[in-house]
């Protein structure tokens, strides 16, 4: 299957061929042919499934096929997400493909715990939003945007939008939207929540429904190391060194985290960059590629990379800090042991993660080895 037969333009096709971008995700292979033919969207799929690509490119064609001459801060589309981290992801995806495919479309995010006044000036002939529920309403409540002309509307991560308390931000919002209108909803769960709001939202939605990919843990060796957290950098160096690792996946739990280990790597010589939201989606395709070309020694990342990369024979993952969800852990380890493959997993385990740790060996069914590290000796 290919993104021309699911009926994305030629320009995009050209576009998504400079990402590297040649095969559709599942959740592409549906989301995209629904939303080209207007039908309402319920796509329950975890974080990394391809999701964000499959209504960014629809919508793009959406605009450009109608080429119309909105009036001044009138949006055509909206997209809303719970999160500053998610409205940056989301619009470096529509900014890319806009780019590369040159579409005289403007895209814009915007999210709170930044100054208010560069998004209001950005506003004009912005045609697709990424925003955050409560800063669009302050920059409605400043008629520095209007909703009224708005004809299709993403809610991304739906399921963590209720979870953090923006039940009340949404009702106004969507009291504003014209009631003609395409919705497209994302969550990761399906739920009472997520099937009222669905209820309210929907008309005779396509469901789509990607199911998880099973973990076999039986063919991942595990180890944890109980050490201090000012150690961790050391034993990761120590580690890879030592064995003299390759192909080494290292999961951290922040973006900021990423860049200061991938920073020590380097300066002790170990080849090492970092992939996560941050990165545009081109640079994050090209460091992929390298990684699973074996080109790339390390690469380190947050839980973007938790599901969805698949490679063949990955022989070692580092869980450099603990994801907050045990399921994200299974999740990581999961990207090695794969196809009946040996594949070993290290975990770090600081005084403060200890209880937390507790919580993911239980829910794994599993207690992980420990290893000694420090004061009897490096093993």
């Amino acid at each position: 299957m290919s993104f021309t037969s699911l009926g994305v333009s030629e320009s995009l096709c050209a576009a998504l061929q400079k990402e590297h971008i040649a095969t559709p995700y599942p959740i592409q292979a549906e989301v995209i042919p629904a939303v080209l033919s207007k039908r309402d969207v319920l796509g329950i799929a975890k974080t990394g499934s391809g999701k964000t690509l499959g209504y960014v490119l629809p919508i793009l064609m959406h605009i450009q096929k109608k080429k119309v001459v909105m009036k001044s801060r009138h949006i055509q589309a909206l997209v809303l997400v719970p999160t500053r981290e998610l409205a940056a992801q989301v619009h470096s995806v529509f900014a890319t493909y806009v780019y590369e495919a040159r579409l005289p479309i403007k895209t814009l995010a915007v999210f709170g715990g930044v100054s208010i006044n560069p998004q209001m000036m950005a506003m004009n002939n912005v045609s697709i939003l990424v925003a955050t529920p409560g800063r669009l309403l302050e920059l409605i409540s400043l008629n520095a945007v209007s909703l009224s002309s708005a004809e299709m509307l993403v809610l991304d991560e739906a399921d963590k939008m209720l979870t953090a308390g923006f039940e009340n931000e949404m009702d106004q919002i969507f009291a504003l939207l014209p009631k003609a209108r395409q919705n497209l909803l994302f969550s990761a769960t399906l739920n009472d929540r997520i099937q009222a709001l669905e209820k309210v939202l929907l008309h005779d939605p396509l469901v789509i429904k990607i199911e998880e990919e099973a973990v076999e843990l039986d063919c991942i060796q595990q180890s944890a190391y109980f050490i201090a957290e000012e150690q961790k950098g050391p034993l990761l160096r120590h580690l890879i060194k030592s064995r003299d690792m390759n192909q080494v996946l290292v999961f951290t739990s922040s973006v900021a985290r990423a860049d200061r280990v991938v920073e020590k790597l380097q300066k002790n010589g170990i080849e090492a960059r970092s992939i996560h939201s941050r990165k545009t989606q081109g640079a994050r395709t090209d460091l992929l590629s390298d990684f699973k070309q074996g080109y790339l020694r390390v690469l380190v990342t947050t839980d973007l990379l938790s599901r969805g990369i698949d490679i063949e024979f990955l022989p070692f993952v580092i869980n450099y800090e603990l994801p907050r969800s045990p399921i994200n852990f299974i999740h990581r380890i999961g990207r090695t042991g794969r196809a009946g493959r040996p594949g070993e997993a290290i975990t770090f385990v600081s005084p403060s993660e200890e209880a937390h740790f507790k919580v993911i060996e239980k829910k794994m069914k599993k207690k992980v080895p420990r290893v000694e590290y420090g004061a009897s000796g490096r093993s």
